[in-house]
């Protein structure tokens, strides 16, 4: 066991590097850049694959000699000539190649390749985590995470074929030569002429096997990623039994890959055909002049064995050489269509200066801000706005007025197009990401929890917490008692309970109700309430609005409400319309302003804000 333990450690694949927001987008300076870790195993690679090949041609090479050998003498002439020299050859061949073959082995299997897919694994997910919001929603999360699960592996098998197959086949195939030649330079001519065609059928083969393999693993990602929308989103299926229509949105992908796997596999039928025809070139050629060599007296028996034993095992080898290397171009494709995801930039980064958040009061600073994704319209236009230390702020507005992309611009999800916003006369651009979330507690309206356990889930909000900790904040959220009486299916009770994905296992109010503690917890001096209490009923709400006030005390508050009575204890609202601000102040202020404001909450059924459409103001 320390043997293998020695060689899986020659590389560390979680070491430290230097971590790039643009990474290579070419090909070959990607895999440079990925694997650069691993030089000097490559080197004892190419050196000791090399070496094993060298070994295979010399013992056909003594093949025949030995057969020679056996022709020219008596038996008993045989063993007096010639026993050290057999001694010496059967002790390298039992002791010498297997330990020369043990260790090309161990460097393969251990040393590289479990660690390759690793390294690749680990800093392509690195990477991809710390691309901004606006990246994951302009994919789906099934094609990211097939790319990130599929290029480790592929780089993996380039890399093992790279040794494994075409160093060994090149030194194969130059020993061979220097093997003929020596014996009669006449056997090297057919072989020279047959890597050239073999060499022509590799290159037309490779050319068209690697686009066609990036189209094949491009169509599986799309099957994989319209998979994954359908499951994820399986009640909404269920709901509007629509198991036709995403069985059709599936079929349509599979159907793709199936014509793009069907063009790559004739390449592959097109290769076989012309391999078949090379070889039995190859073997009539050599072993054919091999014999007339013999009739005519220019070659012993020993080379026309050799050569025979030769072409019949480069018959053999051929078809292993060629199948390594279309599948070091295959691979290569599924990489460059990995790399589409792996090496796409993050643009939304701390400057080179940026420093922590430090917050005293809370006081948040809005100057000017505009901000319309890059378009023309939609957003925010030209707003401005004070929040005081430990003030509470409603933002009030129809759809698309501007209220969620206010806050994602708070936590800083996108960069400013224009205008500034400071946390206590910190600019947030200049400052790190990181810091600035951990500041902000948020409770959304969707608060979907970690496919986790409970506990998991609540200690999110500040890992590192004691479970003392954790308790009191679930208590403070009201949700410690009905946490107890969770059983998931396998037997798991109360906090160590696994809540199913994006939270299923749990009723609306109890998901609310761990995402408020995990927040509680957090303990952040600016709190963000997103629709936080819109999706539940009333007796729900009602709870937990009196547990989010507990909450708020002593914090800096932004919510967001269309039930307006939700907000109406704020300290200020802010009503926005398209982009802008356009009333702002108190509940009691507001109704007297007989404005948008009052309008909206003339027009509330059962709580909620009218549509822009049916209350245009």
């Amino acid at each position: 066991m320390s043997m293998f333990r020695f060689f899986e450690k020659l590389v560390d694949p979680y070491q430290p590097y230097t971590v790039s927001n643009t990474p290579p987008r070419l090909l070959w300076p990607f895999l440079q850049d990925y694997l650069a870790p691993f030089k000097k195993i490559f080197w004892f690679l190419g050196c000791f694959s090399a070496l094993v090949a060298a070994i295979e041609i010399v013992l056909i090479w003594y093949l025949g000699r030995l057969i020679t050998m056996l022709s020219d003498t008596t038996p008993t002439e045989f063993w007096s000539s010639h026993k050290v020299e057999l001694i010496v050859v059967a002790g390298f061949i039992l002791t010498l190649r297997p330990i020369i073959q043990a260790i090309n082995t161990l460097l393969q299997n251990n040393a590289m390749l479990p660690n390759v897919g690793t390294l690749v694994r680990y800093r392509a997910h690195r990477h991809v985590l710390g691309q901004s919001v606006s990246w994951f929603d302009n994919d789906f999360a099934g094609r990211i995470a097939n790319r990130i699960m599929q290029t480790p592996p592929a780089m993996g098998e380039v890399v093992f074929q790279a040794f494994d197959a075409i160093t060994f086949s090149i030194a194969y195939l130059i020993g061979a030569i220097f093997l003929l030649a020596e014996a009669d330079s006449r056997l090297a001519i057919p072989l020279l002429i047959w890597a050239g065609l073999y060499g022509g059928l590799v290159f037309w083969t490779v050319r068209r096997v690697g686009p066609a393999s990036e189209a094949f693993s491009d169509a599986r990602s799309a099957v994989t990623g319209r998979v994954v929308d359908s499951y994820t989103n399986i009640h909404s299926v269920k709901m509007f039994s629509q198991d036709n229509q995403e069985l059709n949105y599936g079929l349509e992908a599979i159907e793709k890959a199936r014509t793009t796997f069907q063009y790559e596999m004739r390449l592959y039928t097109l290769m076989d055909i012309g391999l078949v025809a090379l070889n039995g070139l190859l073997v009539v050629s050599v072993v054919g002049l091999g014999i007339y060599l013999w009739i005519i007296g220019s070659a012993s028996v020993g080379v026309v064995a050799a050569g025979a034993a030769l072409t019949t095992r480069m018959n053999g080898m051929s078809g292993w050489i060629m199948w390594a290397l279309t599948t070091v171009f295959r691979q290569l494709g599924v990489i460059r269509e990995g790399m589409e995801t792996i090496s796409s930039p993050i643009d939304l980064v701390d400057l080179p200066d940026a420093k922590p958040l430090q917050i005293e009061a809370a006081h948040i600073s809005i100057l000017n801000l505009t901000h319309r994704y890059g378009r023309n319209f939609g957003g925010l236009e030209d707003v401005s706005l004070e929040i005081k230390p430990g003030q509470s702020v409603g933002l009030v507005g129809a759809s698309g007025a501007g209220k969620s992309t206010l806050i994602k611009l708070l936590l800083r999800f996108y960069d400013i197009e224009k205008g500034i916003i400071q946390f206590d006369g910190q600019n947030i651009s200049h400052v790190t990401q990181d810091s600035l979330r951990s500041q902000i507690g948020v409770v959304q309206q969707d608060s979907s929890l970690l496919h986790r356990s409970v506990r998991e889930n609540i200690l999110y909000g500040r890992p590192g917490s004691s479970e003392e900790e954790m308790i009191e904040a679930a208590k403070k959220a009201e949700a410690h008692d009905f946490i107890l009486t969770l059983e998931d299916p396998e037997g798991r009770v109360g906090y160590d309970a696994q809540v199913g994905e994006r939270g299923v296992k749990l009723s609306g109010g109890q998901r609310q109700r761990v995402a408020l503690a995990r927040v509680i917890l957090k303990d952040a001096p600016i709190l963000v309430l997103d629709e936080a209490t819109s999706a539940l009923d009333s007796a729900v709400e009602a709870d937990i609005l009196e547990t989010l006030y507990g909450v708020m005390a002593g914090k800096t508050v932004i919510a967001i409400a269309h039930r307006l009575s939700t907000i109406a204890r704020m300290d200020h609202i802010v009503v926005l319309d398209e982009g802008r601000i356009v009333e702002e102040g108190t509940h009691e202020s507001l109704l007297k302003e007989d404005g948008a404001y009052a309008t909206f909450w003339r027009h509330q059924s059962g709580g909620f804000l009218a549509t822009k459409k049916t209350n245009a103001v």
